[in-house]
């Protein structure tokens, strides 16, 4: 596919109770946004683990979209605080690897916010499209490559 009919690819991350809910009304109300977001429906955003993003992204996503309830109306208590904390040190990390802050978003959605979940959805999809493909499966074939014009003069060899 050419980069100009190229559409994003965004995973969605949303709590059951909340965001979830909320992505539901906003269909309900025939509220149209993006068809470019995968929703997958977890008990609380604090059960993201910071390893589902890097999956999402190592598998072709262009975008991670985490929703979850305001700070305050967690339905586990302080799951959300938890989400806040995991998500500021995963986007260091995604730094370092050369992904855009603006790849990974988190969003505080109650279940009766329908219309905020089409803007965000709709908003971070343009900020995708923006920034273009990710492309991370084709870059580690180029890193496996890499990898082994440089081991093969080296008496340091890769092992797996």
């Amino acid at each position: 596919m050419s980069e100009q009919n190229w559409e994003p690819k965004i995973i969605a991350f949303f709590c059951n109770w909340c965001t979830y809910t909320a992505a539901d009304l906003a269909g309900v109300s025939k509220l149209s946004y993006a068809p470019n977001v995968k929703i997958i429906r977890v008990m609380c955003s604090g059960r993201v683990d910071p390893q589902f993003v890097l999956y999402a992204f190592a598998n072709g996503a262009d975008g991670v979209l985490i929703g979850g309830c305001h700070p305050g109306d967690c339905h586990y208590s302080e799951g959300n605080y938890k989400t806040l904390r995991r998500i500021s040190l995963l986007k260091k990390m995604l730094t370092q690897f050369g992904i855009e802050d603006d790849r990974m978003r988190l969003e505080w959605i109650s279940g009766a916010e329908g219309e905020k979940v089409k803007t965000v959805i709709n908003e971070m999809t343009e900020n995708i499209r923006k920034l273009g493909p990710l492309n991370i499966p084709e870059k580690f074939i180029t890193w496996d490559r890499e990898l082994e014009k440089r081991n093969r003069g080296s008496e340091y060899k890769l092992r797996v």
